[in-house]
């Protein structure tokens, strides 16, 4: 009896960890949104959030070199440059990117963009190594698509034109998440998921570090100590603690329910904007995140099916 419920509790166990991780996952754009009403710029942003969670990334780090797998498979100098590029373009470039466009538009759309990267991957993918696309498939990708038009243009209707340069740096976001998920499929299996975020993450924070050295004076990391709190709350809940929940919701449930339970991402997302920023919530809103939730409900779904 004992032995027969165990797998069900995990099962348990591993949804509701894959439902919070992605719930703190969301909630980084709301806090940006935040920090941003102090006057702060993504330079500045960027580089507390990572300057704060560096100490976990390389806990991390420490904490899967300890694990067998990582014994078993010790690092090598020819890893390094790997590493550290999948470092730069998926955590720092892609995060920088993303911070630049919510400067622009709403939490709840930087959100429903960045959820198509699984579409760019497929279209890398198509380019790339020449992997067949399913209709299917490419409907799924037209109607996230279309998801993203409908809240696009009724944002475009009371923001302006600057929703347009705003989108067009999260579209660049999830583009540069989606080429490092691409390239570190051979490098995960060998070194670990665990220790290859550790150490391409611990990377990307010391180059949003640098940046700041590099563009802003040493003055204006003289900020208010509410955009500290943000910032420090940003690097524990929203960046850390969901990676440790999601790897931890993988190992239970594993990644293709995993990726559709993610999908709350979006939905948090908008009702924490409306909540906590006091952004609208419309038909418009409603029927856009119902079109890319969707779509890319379907393109996991057949992904996961064809095992790519």
């Amino acid at each position: 009896m004992t032995e027969s419920l165990k797998p069900s509790k995990s099962f348990g166990v591993g949804l509701t960890l894959a439902v919070l991780g992605a719930i703190a996952f969301s909630g980084k754009a709301i806090i940006v949104k935040l920090a941003y009403r102090y006057g702060v710029d993504a330079v500045t942003v960027i580089m507390f959030r990572m300057l704060f969670a560096l100490p976990l990334f390389l806990g991390m780090v420490v904490w899967a070199s300890r694990q067998a797998h990582s014994k078993e498979n010790p690092l090598r100098w020819v890893d390094a440059l790997p590493i550290l590029g999948l470092g730069f373009i998926g955590y720092y470039l892609s995060s920088y990117l993303d911070f630049l466009g919510l400067q622009y538009i709403s939490a709840g759309l930087e959100r429903l963009i960045l959820y198509l990267s699984p579409t760019f991957v497929m279209l890398i993918g198509r380019v790339l190594y020449k992997r067949q696309v399913e209709p299917i498939r490419m409907l799924a990708m037209l109607v996230s698509y279309a998801g993203i038009c409908v809240v696009f243009w009724h944002e475009v209707s009371w923001a302006g034109p600057s929703v347009a340069v705003g989108s067009a740096w999260v579209f660049a976001s999830a583009f540069s998440y989606a080429v490092y998920l691409i390239f570190s499929g051979q490098l995960v299996h060998r070194i670990g998921s665990l220790r290859l975020v550790g150490w391409a993450s611990s990377f990307a924070s010391i180059c949003c570090i640098l940046q700041f050295l590099l563009v802003r004076p040493l003055s204006a990391a003289n900020v208010p100590a509410e955009v500290l709190e943000l910032s420090m709350l940003n690097a524990v809940l929203c960046t850390a603690t969901p990676v440790l929940m999601v790897m931890m919701a993988i190992e239970r449930i594993g990644p293709a329910l995993a990726s559709q339970v993610g999908m709350v991402g979006p939905l948090s997302t908008i009702i924490l904007s409306v909540l906590v920023l006091g952004e609208t919530l419309n038909v418009w809103v409603a029927l856009g995140t119902f079109l890319v939730i969707g779509g890319i409900y379907l393109v996991t779904k057949f992904g996961s099916q064809r095992g790519n």
